[in-house]
Formats: structure tokens, C-alpha cells, sequence
């Protein structure tokens, strides 16, 4: 049984009328906070695992750290519910987190704040390609359930696939989450996003679109549906949105010239 799994009575109703007694298994989430050189910066609702890859991709996608150089420490507390960073960071960005918050359409709520300013400064012109086979084929592997999601059904998932096949892959429970987990990952390996395509397992909304873009992300694919507002902004940004990828049909939103059909 995972560390983020318990087991709970429960009554299971049937459409009959029949009722049955069982145990069910429910995600455990956490309240995990984030300080900044000091301070206490944000909470939020979260699997307390890969909390450093959280911390790293959340104020990356802010703009509010520009670079992994820019970091002087990471430390994460015993109990993992406190994230401490010592980095030089970007000002202005830190300060539309409080100036500007948008409440976004997230599933556990997400508060983002740097839409403006650098991001609409942003096309993404990166030759990468994606052949039809390709692609199927990593929605195929991504769409394997975890053991988390098999026990539990509750957690979102965000994959980064790059040219050599190396893969990475995150989850939590809120979607945003879990792309910030992911990225703050390869970035704490070090590795070039540019050439990497985003799988995740939410819909894809103005936020998420711009998470990718803050990272030269060309190509975001979802098994969910994407909003208008996620259409615009991936179309302003140079991004290639991929969604409702299941069940043999996909639907390519914008910038369709990096699918190939070779």
C-alpha cells in the first residue's frame, strides 16, 4: 500500500438497490508549503513527493527564477510539508504572484499570475516533428495507468518525453502539479525541455498551455479536453495542442505542420 493510499469503509450502492460493505482506498494529499529565501511563499494542496521538482518547476513557470543557476539551496523538511529555496530571483515576477493572482480553472484550485509581461513576448519556432506512428505510440504508453491511479483514481499525470527516448513522468493530484513536478525534474537534471513533448492527463487550459510555453515547450498532448482560451494562447505561443488523444482519435488544435504524416 503506497504511503499516499488509505483504506476506508464504505458502502458501494448499486443501481438495483443492491448495497455492499467494502473497503475503498482514497489519496492521501497534504498541505505542502513553499518558502522563498526566507519566506513563506505559497501553500498548496499536494502529494508531498518531489516536492524540490515541485518548488523548482512552479517558480520557473512563474518566471519568478529565470535559471537552475540562479538557486543557491533546496532543502526539504523531515515530514516533507515545508519546501525551502534560497535563490536570486526575478522581482517583478514575485510580485505579480501577489499583485496579480489569477484563480484558475484547476482541479485543486490554481492560483497563477504571470500571464503578461515576458510570456506574450513568446512563439515558440523549435523545428521539432512528431510523426503519426510516434505519436500514438507514446499516447499508448502514457495511457497505462499507475499504481497510484490504479488504487485510487484520484492523481493527474504529466509525462516530458525527449529525442532519445528518455522519459520522465510525475503525478499528483492536481494538474497543475503535476507538470510543475515534471518539469522542475528534468530541469534539476539538467536537461533541455526544447526538444521534449508534454503528455498530461488534464484538460488543457490557458495556464497549462502557458506552463509549457515558459519552458520552449513545442508540442502538449491530453487524453482530456482543451479550452478556448487554451487554444488562443497555444496558437499566440507557437505551441502545437494535441486533444482528447484516446481511443484511436485525437484532435490537433493548433500549429498541425509538426505532426507528420511520413
Amino acid at each position: 500500500m503506497s504511503e499516499f493510499v488509505k483504506q476506508i469503509p464504505i458502502i458501494s450502492l448499486y443501481k438495483d438497490g443492491k448495497q455492499e460493505q467494502r473497503e475503498d482506498c482514497v489519496i492521501q494529499e497534504k498541505r505542502v508549503a513553499l518558502y522563498l529565501n526566507g519566506h513563506k511563499l505559497i501553500s498548496t494542496m499536494s502529494l508531498p513527493q518531489d516536492q524540490d521538482a515541485y518548488a523548482v518547476g512552479f517558480l520557473m513557470s512563474e518566471g519568478v527564477i529565470e535559471s537552475l543557476q540562479d538557486i543557491t539551496s533546496i532543502a526539504v523538511s523531515d515530514d516533507g510539508l515545508n519546501v525551502y529555496v534560497q535563490s536570486r530571483i526575478n522581482e517583478d515576477s514575485l510580485n505579480n504572484l501577489f499583485n496579480e493572482k489569477t484563480l484558475t480553472s484547476g482541479c485543486c484550485v490554481g492560483v497563477s499570475a504571470n500571464f503578461e509581461g515576458k510570456i506574450v513576448e513568446r512563439f515558440i519556432s523549435t523545428p521539432l516533428s512528431l510523426s503519426v506512428q510516434r505519436l500514438w505510440s507514446l499516447v499508448e504508453r502514457f495511457s497505462s495507468p499507475t499504481d497510484l491511479f490504479d488504487k485510487t483514481g484520484c492523481v493527474h499525470k504529466a509525462s516530458l518525453v525527449f529525442e532519445n527516448g528518455y522519459e520522465i513522468t510525475s503525478q499528483d493530484v492536481g494538474r497543475h502539479n503535476a507538470i510543475d513536478k515534471v518539469v522542475g525534474r528534468a530541469k534539476l537534471q539538467n536537461l533541455d525541455t526544447t526538444y521534449a513533448i508534454l503528455l498530461v492527463s488534464g484538460r488543457l487550459s490557458m495556464e497549462m498551455v502557458i506552463k509549457a510555453a515558459m519552458h520552449d515547450i513545442a508540442i502538449v498532448i491530453s487524453k482530456s479536453a482543451t479550452t478556448e482560451l487554451g487554444i488562443k494562447s497555444a496558437q499566440l505561443l507557437g505551441i502545437t495542442l494535441v486533444g482528447f488523444a484516446r481511443d484511436k482519435r485525437c484532435n490537433i488544435y493548433t500549429h498541425p505542420h509538426r505532426i507528420s504524416h511520413a
